[in-house]
C-alpha cells in the first residue's frame, strides 16, 4: 500500500482520550483499570488509530506558516471541494454553494434543525439500536425520542421494520425522523430499494427527514453510500443531511462539519437557528483541513482505508463466530465499529456484562457498553486500529476473556 496503515501509534500524551479514558468529558469510557504488563488497546470511542491522510497535514501546515490568524471568511475552494467530493464519491448533481452551510458538529446540526421542525415536548423518530449522541442530547433539550427496532433477517442482516415505522409514526403523531446512514452502531449500508420503502411512509405521513451521513465515506468493500437526498425529488425537498470529513479521516479534534440542504425555506430557518449561539463558526484550519481531505489524492488513501478495515471487519467477525460461541455478531458493511450480542455467552457462564467487560479492561482491550446504545447485553468494537492491534486484541480476548 502507497500509505502507512500499519505502524503503530503512541498517543499516549497527544490529547487522545482514546488512550486516557479516565480524561473522558463524555461519561461513556470504559470503567476499570488495565493489569501491569498489559498495554492499552484503544477499541471505544469512535476515532482511528492510523496517521491521517499526508494531504491534510500538508493543507494545515501550509496555512500555519503564514503567521496570521485573523478573521476570515470560507473560501470558495472550500464549497468547491465539498461539490466535487459528493460529486465524484456519490454521484451527486446539481449541488451549489448556496445548499451548503457550516456547522461545528453533526450533532449540533441535528438539534438546530429539530427546533426548526419540531416543538419542545414532540416526538421524533429514531432507528434501535441507537447513536449515544441522539440518546444523550435530544431528550436533554426536549424531544421524546420514540425507538423503531432493526430486525436481523435470516442472514443476520439488519432491517428497517416498515410497518413497525409507519405505526408509530402515527401513534406518536411524529412529523421528524434522526436517520443514520450509514446506520451506527450496527453498520448498515441502505440500498436504494429501502430507501424509496422508507421515503414513501415519510411522504404519506408527512415526515420530515434529518439525516447523519458523517460515515458516508466508510463503507466496505463492495458497498456503496447513497445520499438520502438523492432517492427522490421528494427526499430531497424533505431531507436535511449532515456531513463531517472528521471520521472518514480522523480530524474530530479539529471540529468541523456541514449541511446540505435543498430547500430553501428550511435551509434558511436552520442557519438562521445554527447562529443564534454565536459560536457556531468555522476555524481556520479546520477549513483547510477539509480542503486537503477532499482532494484527488486523499481519495487514494479513503480507498486504502476501507480495503484495511474490510481485513479486520472480516477477521474479527470470522474470529468471534470460530472462538466465541453464544456471541453473536452481525457483519458490518459499512463504519469501522462492530456490535457484539454477548447475550447468550453471559447465561451461558453466569455473568454479567459489567464483569464481561472489566475482563477485557483489565487485559488492556478498551471496548465500549452497548447498553449506552440501547442494546442490552452488548458490547460496541473500534477495529481501526492496525491489523497487528487487531490480532492481539483477539487473542487477549479468547485466552483472557472470552473463556470456556
Amino acid at each position: 500500500m502507497k500509505y502507512d496503515f500499519t505502524s503503530i501509534l503512541d498517543r499516549r500524551g497527544m490529547d487522545a482520550i482514546a488512550v486516557a479514558p479516565e480524561e473522558d468529558p463524555y461519561g461513556i469510557a470504559p470503567k476499570g483499570k488495565t493489569r501491569e504488563g498489559f498495554d492499552l488497546i484503544p477499541m471505544w470511542v469512535a476515532d482511528m488509530n492510523f496517521p491521517t491522510a499526508p494531504a491534510i497535514t500538508e493543507a494545515i501546515i501550509r496555512r500555519a506558516e503564514h503567521p496570521a490568524f485573523g478573521y476570515f471568511a470560507p473560501r470558495q475552494e472550500y464549497y468547491d471541494s465539498i461539490i466535487r467530493w459528493h460529486k465524484v464519491r456519490n454521484g451527486v448533481e446539481g449541488l451549489e454553494k448556496r445548499h451548503i452551510g457550516y456547522q461545528n458538529g453533526v450533532l449540533g446540526g441535528v438539534l438546530s434543525a429539530l427546533a426548526v421542525l419540531c416543538s419542545p415536548g414532540d416526538n421524533v423518530l429514531v432507528h434501535a439500536p441507537t447513536y449515544v449522541g441522539f440518546l444523550d442530547e435530544v431528550g436533554t433539550v426536549g424531544y421524546h425520542l420514540i425507538g423503531s427496532d432493526l430486525k436481523k433477517d435470516d442472514e443476520g442482516i439488519w432491517r428497517m421494520d416498515y410497518e413497525d415505522m409507519e405505526e408509530k409514526i402515527r401513534r406518536y403523531r411524529i412529523h421528524t425522523m434522526i436517520f443514520c446512514s450509514p446506520h451506527n452502531p450496527t453498520g448498515r449500508v441502505w440500498t436504494m430499494e429501502e430507501l424509496e420503502k422508507a421515503f414513501e411512509i415519510f411522504r404519506r405521513n408527512d415526515v420530515y427527514v434529518i439525516s447523519d451521513e458523517i460515515w458516508s465515506d466508510l463503507t466496505l468493500e463492495g458497498y456503496r453510500h447513497i445520499p438520502l437526498q438523492s432517492v427522490s425529488e421528494d427526499a430531497r425537498r424533505r431531507t436535511v443531511a449532515f456531513y463531517a470529513p472528521s471520521k472518514t479521516f480522523n480530524l474530530a479534534g479539529l471540529v468541523g462539519s456541514y449541511h446540505i440542504i435543498y430547500n430553501d425555506y428550511l435551509r434558511a430557518r436552520i442557519r438562521r437557528q445554527s447562529s443564534l449561539s454565536v459560536y457556531n463558526a468555522m476555524n481556520v484550519l479546520s477549513q483547510h483541513a477539509l480542503i486537503g481531505a477532499y482532494r484527488p489524492e486523499s481519495e487514494e488513501w479513503v480507498d486504502e482505508l476501507r480495503s484495511v478495515l474490510t481485513k479486520n471487519v472480516t477477521f474479527a467477525c470470522d474470529f468471534i463466530q470460530e472462538h466465541f460461541p453464544g456471541v453473536e455478531v452481525s457483519r458490518p458493511q459499512g463504519t469501522y465499529m462492530l456490535l457484539l450480542d454477548c447475550g447468550q455467552w453471559l447465561a451461558d457462564h453466569g455473568k454479567t456484562l459489567d464483569e464481561l467487560l472489566l475482563a477485557g479492561v483489565e487485559v488492556g482491550i478498551l471496548w465500549q457498553d452497548g447498553r449506552q446504545f440501547n442494546r442490552p447485553d452488548s458490547i460496541r468494537l473500534n477495529l481501526a486500529l492496525p491489523f497487528s492491534r487487531v490480532e492481539e486484541a483477539f487473542r487477549r480476548m479468547k485466552e483472557y476473556v472470552f473463556r470456556g
